[in-house]
């Protein structure tokens, strides 16, 4: 079988750029499937073609009753489950070096601006698209990106897409062969003149190793889902977490309440002609109470006292002409 040296190192720098659930992931696939498949799998399957004998002498039967039982052999068909499960994860370590390329020379640039003695609006504005960009590639302070925005999606869109690869394969390996290799195959196509027995080699060690290769693609299977629903739940909580930040500036904006609390003093007031007179204070008559009233609010107003939501209280009646008015209003302001 072909080397996997390649795949592995490739495979192993988008390591530092997963989640926990991700990196176990790829730890099942580097142990129990590529290795396990490059060191057992040429010997179990080794004489698949050579010991595989029919009961018959006619020419060609043997051949196409062995295309018949096998379409594809079993470990061409899992290197290729492997290519195609990893494709996505090598198109997102892709994604990851051009964000990382990118963020080194928007840095390098950035530096060379900050360098030019002079002050130019073109340099403050070129200043200020780098530092849009860069915010959109987040960093962490070991030099690893976060996996947010364009990242996170092209995350998910990988891991959508290895789950999709391996539930096509797993049903697809069902579909071929099943999960039990039988040790006699009967095989009815032409040139057999009729029904051949074919009989397959250690067929009870081929179903042990099909099982287990079975077991790890569900595993793989279940890391996968498991990741997705790990990005999803993170995704939701970061989206509530900004919108309760924009919330709280918000709340406490002062414009954003118009009237802040105070004290306002309420005067006793008539509503209209139908209501009770305007009581009185300490023996004072209705109308002494009104100039006492509004002398109050003069003398309020003038120190820029609180407001009044209502206006000030009036009675029926004209206010009263004469001296004893002009005494009442001196003895009680």
């Amino acid at each position: 079988m072909g080397d996997w040296s390649l795949l592995e190192k490739l495979l192993d720098q988008v390591q530092e750029h997963s989640t926990v659930v991700g990196k176990i992931w790829l730890t099942v696939l580097f142990i129990f499937r590529i290795l396990i498949l490059g060191l057992a799998g040429e010997s179990v399957w080794g004489d698949e073609r050579s010991d595989f004998e029919c009961n018959t002498l006619q020419p060609g039967c043997t051949n196409v009753c062995y295309d018949q039982a096998f379409p594809i052999s079993h470990i061409r068909y899992w290197v290729l489950q492997f290519l195609f499960v990893s494709t996505p994860t090598l198109i997102y370590l892709g994604h990851v070096l051009y964000l990382s390329r990118l963020e080194e020379k928007l840095r390098q640039k950035e530096g060379e601006l900050r360098a030019l003695p002079s002050k130019d609006p073109h340099v403050d504005r070129a200043l200020a698209s780098i530092e849009r960009q860069m915010s959109k590639i987040s960093v962490r302070e070991d030099g690893r990106l976060r996996i947010r925005g364009a990242l996170m999606g092209s995350y998910m869109v990988s891991v959508v897409c290895k789950s999709v690869f391996e539930a096509g394969f797993l049903y697809g390996q069902w579909c071929l062969y099943g999960w039990v290799m039988q040790p006699v195959y009967v095989c009815h196509r032409v040139p057999c003149p009729h029904s051949v027995d074919c009989y397959v080699s250690r067929p009870t060690e081929k179903t042990i190793f099909i099982i287990f290769m079975l077991v790890m693609g569900l595993i793989s299977l279940a890391l996968n889902l498991l990741e997705l629903v790990h990005l999803l739940r993170h995704y939701i909580r970061r989206g509530l977490r900004s919108w309760h930040s924009k919330e709280e500036p918000a709340a406490q904006d002062p414009s954003a309440h118009p009237y802040p609390d105070q004290v306002f003093f309420y005067l006793p007031m008539g509503e209209g002609p139908s209501s009770p007179p305007c009581p009185t204070y300490n023996g004072l008559s209705s109308t002494e109470q009104n100039w006492a009233n509004l002398t109050t609010e003069q003398r309020l107003a003038s120190s820029k006292g609180p407001l009044f939501l209502d206006p000030p209280p009036q009675c029926i009646g004209k206010p009263p002409s004469g001296p004893n008015s002009i005494v009442s209003k001196k003895q009680y302001v």
